[in-house]
């Protein structure tokens, strides 16, 4: 937890860092650092009601001691006992604004990176991902986000094994956060000739974009990689060297990227992918420090596991965690997932 001596020494700090003119063209600084200034300007102010608290306490307990007016001092005595009432409530609302930092900092991303990845199914599983990732991009069009493919792995019928994306805009964790998990679909493919029913999976995970103020990659604990992109059936779509994969060696973890004809690009996609994933596993190590009821609470809403079901023949989409039916099958796969996402919302505050 943070104390008040701390939150004093660190928003002098940021005064300092706020004053410098280098920080107008790094504007995701600027805007971090204005956010955290907010933040600590409402614990000193809470500190110094709470001084101004204690102040008065002292001064009626004073006057106890020296008056030997009774009425005086029954209305100091009346007056203590407001007083400390007071007092306890706003150290209890210093206690929270001093611990609030720990509690948002998975929940205020900059951006989130999406990942979709066939599952069960065969070609089947790879169209239903790509179904999938156009639904969240016509959303993110509603929605007015920006929108970029990191890194993409196509079938040869035009699904997906893998695409990898990012949102970018107003409350895109928000809204986007829990769609983390295994989507099923039950419907007829197109290659179905006896008119049988198919289930497939893909599975979906949310990951927070952390801003370069929350997540430094030492470029020494990297190893990069450059090859020719290859499109579906494994042949070459680039005469050039532009795909690249990136290992971080101290974890393992390994990212690729070939979207972009060029290779600076791609490495920043990979950068970008690699940067996410670590952010949440550093979060997830940030939450087993956390008391057991909020941290069965975070990881029970980071579970990837069967969450909603697409049933094309009945026109029904099922989220099984808020056991809630929704309609218009063909609507929603077009980007109108506003009532799930306000549903899922709600059920989760």
């Amino acid at each position: 937890m943070l104390s008040i001596e701390n939150a004093k020494k660190q928003y002098e700090e940021i005064l300092q860092q706020l004053s410098s003119p280098e920080l107008l063209s790094n504007w995701d600084k600027f805007e971090e650092l204005s956010k955290e200034k907010s933040r600590l300007e409402k614990i000193i102010a809470k500190d110094e009601e709470l001084q101004d608290m204690k102040n008065k306490i002292e001064e009626n307990k004073e006057i106890i001691k020296a008056q030997e007016d009774g009425e005086l001092v029954s209305l100091a005595e009346t007056e203590i006992v407001q007083l400390k009432e007071k007092e306890e409530k706003i150290e209890q609302e210093l206690t929270a604004l001093l611990n609030r930092k720990e509690e948002v900092s998975l929940t205020s991303p900059s951006a989130v990176i999406m990942e979709i990845r066939a599952g069960a199914g065969g070609d089947e599983a790879g169209l239903f991902a790509a179904d999938l990732f156009k639904m969240y991009s016509k959303y993110a069009d509603l929605q007015g986000w920006k929108q970029k493919t990191l890194d993409s792995n196509q079938t040869e019928v035009g699904g997906y094994k893998e695409i990898v994306f990012e949102l970018q805009g107003k409350n895109a964790w928000q809204k986007m956060q829990n769609e983390g998990g295994v989507h099923r679909v039950q419907r007829i493919p197109t290659t179905e000739k006896q008119g049988r029913v198919h289930t497939s999976t893909a599975s979906v995970a949310v990951l927070p974009k952390p801003k370069e103020t929350q997540m430094k990659i030492n470029p020494s604990d990297l190893k990069i990689e450059v090859a020719k992109a290859s499109g579906p059936g494994g042949q070459n779509v680039n005469k050039r060297m532009t795909a690249v994969r990136i290992v971080h060696l101290p974890s393992g973890i390994a990212v690729d990227s070939k979207t972009e004809r060029n290779l600076q690009q791609n490495k920043e996609n990979a950068l970008s992918i690699l940067a996410a994933r670590l952010f949440e596993k550093q979060e997830m190590a940030r939450i087993e420090t956390l008391g057991e009821k909020r941290r069965a609470q975070i990881k029970g809403a980071m579970r990837a596991e069967k969450i909603r079901t697409y049933n094309f023949p009945q026109d029904r989409i099922t989220d099984h965690r808020i056991k809630k039916s929704f309609h218009n099958i063909e609507g929603i796969m077009a980007g109108e997932i506003e009532e799930i996402v306000e549903a899922l919302d709600k059920f989760n505050e």
